[in-house]
């Protein structure tokens, strides 16, 4: 059976997150076919967060149209982030991560969120205006080549995103490489338990539905290995099923 394309499976994505933004959906990762959820209501969406370990004050704080509901885990939570730090969001969507990560770093901090979907960079630049956030910047790029300079972040996130790349190499060599020395990476994502059947695989909606992207906890750990970045906090073993 003939595999998609890196290509192909790209364009899927862009596609369907775009669509999220266009129909106000949660049709995308993290949805009926990822974490239980394809709710594109304010009200579901906010249930799904608390979920994911988002605090209450988060919640209240949070921006309810930056919230497609699209997440895995709330990566904010375990950055042990400081006031003044500057902060990545790879794959930040309309913003939520990004604006909740800005309350707590603050005036004299910066999160920069970096999406390939140019829709949803669009909404997160109307969201971040519309709420007067000043200390946020949203920029349309790759993960896999990141248009920030070295050693320029202390604090790398991403919720459910690195599962769609699958130049998983180049997305943590290029996290390595825009971190300053000592930074570090906090990641909300799938990982699989055993390979998935070649008919799983074929269908395009199981890439974008953060399904067939994901890899193992140790092809991980090589990964990181690879780019001289350590694990050194243990994997949350919640389960989801499709």
């Amino acid at each position: 059976m003939m595999q998609n394309s890196e290509a192909e499976i790209k364009k899927n994505v862009k596609k369907n997150y775009s669509k999220v933004v266009e129909k106000d959906s949660s049709s995308g990762c993290c949805s009926s076919s990822c974490c239980g959820s394809s709710a594109n209501e304010e009200a579901k969406a906010k249930k799904l967060a608390e979920k994911m370990d988002y605090s209450q004050k988060d919640l209240e704080s949070a921006f309810a149209e930056a919230n497609y509901g699209l997440g895995c885990g709330n990566p904010g939570a375990i950055a042990n982030l400081k006031a003044g730090e500057t902060v990545l969001d790879l794959g930040c969507g309309a913003g939520f991560d990004v604006f909740l990560v800005a309350h707590k770093v603050g005036n004299k901090g910066k999160v920069i969120g970096v999406d390939m979907t140019e829709a949803m960079i669009k909404k997160a630049k109307a969201n971040a205006e519309k709420n007067e956030v000043n200390n946020v910047e949203f920029i349309l790029g790759e993960i896999e080549d990141l248009p920030l300079a070295d050693n320029s972040v202390d604090v790398i996130i991403s919720n459910c995103v690195i599962n769609l790349s699958l130049a998983k190499q180049k997305v943590f060599a290029e996290a390595k490489r825009v971190l300053k020395s000592g930074g570090r990476l906090a990641i909300s994502d799938i990982l699989k338990a055993e390979e998935f059947p070649a008919e799983i695989k074929a269908n395009l909606d199981n890439y974008r539905g953060c399904v067939t992207g994901s890899i193992e906890r140790d092809k991980l750990l090589s990964i990181l290995e690879g780019v001289n970045c350590e694990a050194n906090e243990a994997f949350n073993n919640s389960k989801y099923r499709g």
